[in-house]
């Protein structure tokens, strides 16, 4: 069984509770807010589970159970050697759902969650009630409208590479805290404990980090170009919410999803940038709770 990461405190807030369980071949670790109707959280990059906390803070307990895991490979997630293409990653948050009794759930997933989570919901579609997708492009974009964006993943060539990316997010602390302060609307947003808590974790998590951005160039990359998702239909009732002023995911890159969607609605938030759960916590909390309201 593949190690958890103990050597670092973990942030504080007195309204997780913190579970470790064994998944798979791995141990994940998952913070737990409120005992209302179950909702799987699945964080981006660079982040973890912390990075819900302002959402969570903003929900009646009562109303729902937000589970909030860390990836395999980050936060306090154990590591291994593979595993980070989305495939195993859905395998893991099904095995997740599975060992914590759970036949069906809400889904919201910001970033690289989101990207996930549009897996999970193609991939086992009976396992959730509905999705929130924060700051991520579906699968099926509009070549037109990635092309003249391609410029903006810029930074994902200091990530992806095998040798070059685990050491450039383990020793250049300053990388991460660009990015973070280069994707919001508003730097200032981020606390400076903040910034140090995901600089500190990315470095820790350098392995994982990369490994999943190279996994994307070597699998989902090469399915876009072919079109493979074409082939499936998205039936969970899903709404995606983008920031109007975010520099990675563009608002165009979230059209065209509708002949390949049963209910999408796309919402974007005035002033906001690629970080939703941190720039408008409130929005995706009243979103979280009008959306899964009324889903059983």
């Amino acid at each position: 069984m593949a190690p958890h990461h103990t050597e670092r405190p973990l942030p504080e807030d007195v309204h997780a509770a913190h579970h470790w369980l064994d998944v798979r071949d791995t141990r994940l670790h998952l913070a737990e807010y409120g005992t209302g109707e179950p909702v799987l959280m699945l964080h981006g990059f660079p982040q973890h589970w912390y990075a819900w906390h302002r959402v969570a803070a903003l929900l009646p307990p009562e109303e729902h159970r937000l589970l909030c895991p860390d990836l395999r490979g980050f936060g306090w997630s154990g590591a291994t050697a593979r595993g980070y293409d989305m495939d195993a990653l859905a395998e893991d948050a099904l095995a997740l759902l599975d060992a914590l009794g759970l036949e069906r759930v809400g889904l919201v997933g910001h970033d690289w969650g989101a990207h996930l989570g549009f897996r999970l919901c193609l991939r086992a579609p009976e396992r959730f009630t509905g999705y929130l997708a924060l700051n991520m492009s579906h699968p099926w974009p509009r070549h037109r409208a990635v092309l003249p964006n391609l410029w903006r993943l810029w930074f994902t060539a200091f990530v992806e590479y095998p040798v070059l990316g685990r050491a450039v997010l383990r020793h250049w602390p300053g990388f991460t805290r660009f990015l973070l302060r280069h994707q919001v609307a508003d730097p200032a947003v981020w606390p400076d404990a903040e910034l140090a808590e995901y600089a500190a974790a990315t470095s820790a998590s350098a392995p994982a980090a990369q490994s999943l951005f190279w996994s994307y160039v070597l699998h989902d990359i090469p399915a876009l170009v072919r079109g493979t998702w074409k082939r499936h239909r998205l039936t969970v009732p899903t709404l995606l919410l983008g920031g109007e002023r975010d520099v990675v995911v563009r608002p165009s890159l979230l059209a065209g999803a509708e002949p390949y969607a049963d209910e999408l609605t796309v919402r974007l938030v005035p002033g906001a940038g690629h970080h939703l759960p941190q720039e408008r916590p409130e929005e995706v909390a009243q979103s979280l709770r009008t959306f899964f309201g009324g889903r059983r």
